[in-house]
């Protein structure tokens, strides 16, 4: 197996890491190996929760977000550009000047365009290029530009009074898969949940919009998402869950599940997310509940739905994505 980037940095000569103080590792990916890093001294910062499970696993320090200053820092970049410029932005700001800031990517995750955007208004000290990605590193300067501040996001409004952020799905408004599903899905009773429920937006329309819900948990299991959701849903029957959905094991089954789930992992697309979902589903409903889902019309999602479902309709194909409606789960609970 190749080293990562840094290690490589570090053994040929290129790369300085401090070899006291502790080290800050942004979105710190969970299989990663930091050993040339002294994980004895890393905080890795990763919300999402599987990820953050087993990074702990392994025995790191692992938090939700940087709490101090800390003498080196790592990102590792995500799918979204502007994320990831805002994560530079965080390291630079938790790292004193002359302290080190590196930056990993593969090409296909964006590097290229992240160090340009760098360059434009920092100096960057060195580039190595490997397995098809870079790694990066700069000194942060005295006083940081105003632009790299900018970078910084902050979870504000967006169009329709949401609460949201950069890397968050769909951050700007509601897609139109999620508008789909809670302009048509029937009347719900009892206890429902609302599996990848992002910021909240179709728990939020459909407790304010049925009374007969008596309980909705939101399982979210991006953190930062989540607490956007808790601020978006105001309503006293909605409960939130930070948990992977695939494994999130509920109290008492459901009456009924939502869901318009993901289906990129990284920047290429992945249908064994949403089906994992219907297979997770299945396992938390009532044999009596319902499983409502909608998704990308290309999706193959049909055959797994009949795998987990004994009955299954198709309530709407339109703009390019189907409404599932499924019932008669084999995976409930019997008795």
């Amino acid at each position: 197996m190749t080293p990562p980037r840094w290690t490589l940095a570090l053994e040929n000569g290129e790369l300085a890491w401090p070899s006291a103080g502790r080290g800050l590792v942004l979105r710190a990916h969970a299989e990663a190996d930091f050993a040339a890093l002294g994980p004895e001294r890393l905080v890795a910062v990763q919300g999402f929760a599987p990820a953050h499970e087993r990074l702990v696993a392994r025995g790191l320090t692992v938090q939700m977000a940087p709490d101090d200053d800390y003498a080196a820092a790592l990102v590792q970049i995500v799918k979204s550009k502007a994320e990831t410029l805002s994560l530079v932005a965080e390291a630079l700001a938790h790292v004193p000047p002359g302290g080190l800031v590196a930056v990993d990517g593969q090409k296909d995750e964006g590097i290229e365009s992240i160090l340009k955007a760098v360059r434009r208004h920092l100096p960057v000290d060195g580039v190595l290029s490997k397995s098809h990605g870079k790694l990066f590193w700069l000194t942060r300067p005295d006083t940081l530009p105003e632009a790299v501040m900018g970078w910084l996001a902050t979870p504000e409004p967006n169009a329709d009074g949401f609460i949201t952020s950069a890397g968050m799905f769909s951050p700007d408004g509601a897609d139109q898969g999620s508008e789909l599903l809670v302009a048509l899905v029937p009347q719900l009773t009892g206890r429902v949940a609302d599996l990848g429920a992002g910021w909240g937006y179709m728990s939020a329309v459909l407790l304010d919009e049925q009374d007969s819900i008596a309980t909705l948990d939101l399982v979210e299991a991006d953190w930062a998402t989540l607490e956007a959701a808790r601020v978006n849903v105001n309503d006293p029957r909605a409960a939130f869950h930070w948990a992977d959905a695939e494994s999130f094991a509920p109290e008492a089954p459901y009456d009924a599940i939502i869901s318009n789930p993901p289906f990129h992992a990284g920047r290429a697309a992945d249908p064994t997310l949403g089906q994992g979902f219907i297979a997770a589903a299945a396992r938390m409903l009532k044999r009596s509940g319902q499983f409502f889902m909608v998704a990308n019309r290309h999706l193959p999602y049909e055959a797994t739905l009949k795998a987990h479902f004994g009955t299954g309709t198709l309530l709407a194909e339109i703009a390019g994505y189907k409404l599932y409606q499924a019932g008669k789960p084999k995976g409930a609970p019997r008795g």
